[in-house]
């Protein structure tokens, strides 16, 4: 992914305001053969209007499972050693929060608004939530207690998607059982880990179309002491600069480069430690960490603003190698980045306070098509 260095400011999300609630809806499952491919895509492609009409279409031929009852479902995904759970559910999005300490769902990256507007006008025409944004919260006992109690029976679906993912599915459909979910998660908070964008287009489509369908979300909030996302780092690349010009920034602003060899280099990766190389040396640079702060903030609130010249283009890439790759093609730095940890994540949304865009990347996400959310339903 690459951002121009002239991109308009982000902005904040507005706050949804508490009780976090999730509500019963009506799952939409795609064909196995349709999930974790090129093919989940194509049911969401132009023209957009006609998803709808599609997936009613496809429902007819098998192809698509639409539940005849609304229900909270517990979704459980499992892919390279790792099983996460989560319950999905519609989240409640009627009430903003005015203030932080109100808000029941917390995100900690800015958006664009453009693409806000885009996302919201396609939800619109499609009249589906393709894929729940994702959660993640430090969950009540109580919570982990109902979805251990719901996972001892069969599956309500189980199946091995394209990509390799194995996914179970539970529906809850039971009245106490929702009524103690509503009532243990009302007062709590949650991260958004994944789905800044989508979050700020519900809450556009809600003020744009008033309406039961609107006034909700499709959301998998994740209980990250239960079975977390591993939360790792984003790497930066840094388009035509140099080394040098990398040392001279950090220079005016206390930080620290020294020229070593790879190895050396990526193992002295550390929370305020970041690692450079032009693709031919390498370095590590030592910045100045504020308790409060994160490795990601000192880069782009104060290293990048002391480049000379600017890079002329910001780039994002997940693994080293991608980075790697990039630098070999086109003139730049790579810029190696720690991985945050959740608890810190945490403590900037809870100081109101929003990191650079793409931070964080949590993972694994669970694969498009198991669980859709169609606004038809209300």
């Amino acid at each position: 992914y690459d951002a121009p260095m002239h991109d308009p400011p982000l902005v904040h999300p507005p706050h949804v305001a508490r009780p976090l609630r999730l509500r019963p809806f009506r799952g939409l499952t795609l064909d196995p053969s349709r999930i974790g491919s090129p093919a989940s895509a194509r049911a969401f492609t132009r023209p957009y209007d006609q998803v709808a009409d599609r997936l009613e279409r496809w429902a007819r031929r098998g192809q698509v499972h639409h539940d005849s009852e609304p229900a909270l479902y517990v979704h459980e995904y499992a892919v390279g050693g790792v099983t996460v759970r989560g319950l999905v559910g519609a989240l409640d999005i009627s009430r903003v929060a005015h203030e932080r300490r109100d808000a029941a769902v917390l995100p900690h990256e800015g958006i664009h608004p453009r693409q806000v507007d885009d996302l919201a006008a396609r939800m619109s025409q499609m009249q589906v939530n393709p894929a729940p944004i994702l959660l993640v919260h430090h969950g009540p006992v109580a919570v982990r207690e109902v979805l251990d109690r719901e996972q001892r029976r069969s599956p309500d679906r189980e199946l091995t998607d394209r990509g390799g993912q194995h996914h179970r599915v539970w529906a809850i459909r039971e009245p106490s059982t929702l009524a103690t979910l509503e009532r243990e998660l009302a007062d709590r908070q949650a991260l958004i880990a994944d789905g800044h964008h989508r979050y700020a287009a519900y809450l556009q489509l809600r003020a744009r179309e008033p309406g039961t369908a609107t006034r909700a979300g499709l959301a998998m909030l994740v209980d990250q002491d239960d079975t977390p996302l591993h939360l790792g780092p984003i790497h930066r690349i840094l388009g035509h600069t140099t080394l040098p010009a990398l040392a001279a920034a950090g220079a005016r602003i206390g930080a620290v480069l020294r020229e070593v060899d790879a190895e050396r280099a990526i193992g002295a990766l550390a929370p305020d430690t970041l690692v450079a190389t032009d693709g031919r040396r390498w370095a590590t640079l030592d910045v100045h960490l504020p308790p409060d702060r994160l490795a990601v903030e000192v880069l782009h609130d104060r290293l990048l603003p002391e480049l000379r010249p600017r890079p002329t283009r910001l780039a994002y890439h997940h693994g080293v190698n991608e980075a790697l790759a990039d630098i070999d093609r086109r003139p730049g730095v790579a810029v190696l980045m720690p991985a945050p940890t959740f608890s810190r994540v945490l403590a900037t949304c809870t100081a109101d306070r929003l990191l650079p865009e793409k931070a964080t990347s949590f993972q694994p996400k669970p694969s498009v098509g198991v669980l859709i959310r169609s606004l038809r339903d209300g």
